[in-house]
């Protein structure tokens, strides 16, 4: 007969029993994220409490009752890191996550992690801070040059420019500097975590950045034309997969547009107003969001592929070896086990441009009969490598 405390105890107990049962092969992850993101990866099947065929068990660890006693049960803590910031300090050159602030729950986790260097996570805090940094993850693909090659195309990051204050006298020249024109993107630096990590504005003349409301500092994006087709990649272990979406329609459309009032509510700073921006419904702005407005609330998404997997009709050539080529070299450069990123195809030069990388994304548009399975793999994968590597010093000693 087992005796719990409290209700929170039972998934951990129930965990260990299928263990038990399952044989010392069993590996125990436990993890942390946003109910809202826990119940759309459990309503997946991708956080059986039973034994997957590698024999991953899932269980949810809670901050409602000592951490630390849940953590001497699990093999493995996977998280969602980015849910539980609470504020971000910026100005440091350190690559490391210390001034990332998190919830008093993840600072707990966080204190563990630093006081037992064995434990296994994916993926270490210090290994997401980039992706939080817009600059730093923007300095990053600037390595993506060593994989270009004479009779290939390109794949780069977008053009960008670090701005502390949108008043500064030399900005006019300083943008051409950095090959940037207009239009060009205006984002935060903080990339997530943080309230208005998402509030962006879309320029059109040098005259509009001293109306801008976007938190500072802030980074200045080349605008790509991409015949509104956005390839969203999402890299599980050593699978790779890909999805076609629908995005924001050419320069051209913003010329043409008609300023009225639209049930999306969406705004863009054309000239030095701000102004309703009717986009059509079927768009997926996702990577990309207005003056004001948050682009995880108020954007149109795409409606023509309503279910994971649904292919989105595509005439624009990728070289799908390429950005796997990137995929693989981003996974090694940042040390990360699942992560996303986003690719647009310029016109006209055929540039493969990567304009955002995301950590643990919910890669919802990949059929969940591969996309689950290679998140298993891609998380037990990393586990034993870690595990074995762990193991070299002792039996080498």
């Amino acid at each position: 007969m087992l005796y719990i405390n409290k209700l929170e105890e039972l998934p951990m107990t129930i965990c260990k029993l299928n263990k038990k049962a399952a044989g010392k092969n069993a590996v125990i992850v436990g993890y942390v994220m946003k109910p809202a993101r826990e119940e759309d990866f459990a309503k997946r099947g991708a956080f059986p409490m039973n034994p997957t065929p590698n024999g991953l068990i899932f269980v949810p660890l809670t901050f409602d009752t000592p951490l630390s006693s849940q953590l001497q049960v699990v093999d493995v803590v996977l998280h969602k890191a980015t849910d539980e910031i609470m504020s971000i300090e910026l100005g440091s050159n350190s690559e490391s996550s210390n001034g990332v602030t998190y919830t008093s729950g993840m600072q707990e986790l966080q204190r563990f992690m630093e006081h037992h260097s064995n434990f296994f996570a994916i993926d270490p805090l210090d290994n997401i801070y980039p992706v939080l940094d817009r600059l730093k993850i923007q300095l990053v693909l600037l390595g993506l040059q060593d994989l270009n090659a004479e009779g290939r195309l390109t794949i780069r990051g977008a053009h960008f420019l670090k701005v502390n204050d949108f008043n500064e006298s030399d900005l006019a020249q300083r943008l051409p500097e950095a090959k940037l024109s207009f239009p060009c993107i205006v984002k935060p630096q903080v990339a997530c975590g943080v309230a208005d990590a998402h509030s962006m504005a879309l320029v059109f003349e040098i005259e509009d950045f001293k109306h801008l409301s976007v938190p500072l500092p802030a980074v200045v994006q080349e605008y790509i034309n991409h015949s509104s087709t956005l390839f969203k990649f999402y890299v599980l272990g050593e699978t790779v997969f890909h999805a076609v979406k629908k995005s924001i329609p050419k320069f051209q459309y913003f010329e043409e547009i008609i300023c009225k009032e639209t049930a999306q509510n969406l705004y863009c700073l054309i000239g030095s107003n701000q102004r309703v921006l009717p986009l059509p419904p079927s768009f997926d702005l996702q990577f990309l969001a207005f003056s004001i407005f948050s682009c995880l609330k108020s954007l149109p998404t795409d409606t023509e592929s309503q279910h994971p997997g649904d292919a989105v009709s595509c005439k624009v050539d990728l070289d799908l070896e390429l950005v796997k080529d990137a995929a693989k070299w981003l996974a090694r450069t940042l040390d990360l086990t699942i992560f996303g990123f986003d690719v647009v195809v310029q016109e006209g030069t055929g540039d493969h441009v990567i304009v955002d990388v995301n950590y643990l994304p919910s890669f919802k548009e990949v059929h969940n009969d591969i996309a689950i399975p290679a998140f298993w793999d891609a998380i037990k994968t990393k586990y034993e490598s870690k595990k074995t590597k762990a193991a070299t010093p002792a039996s080498s000693s």
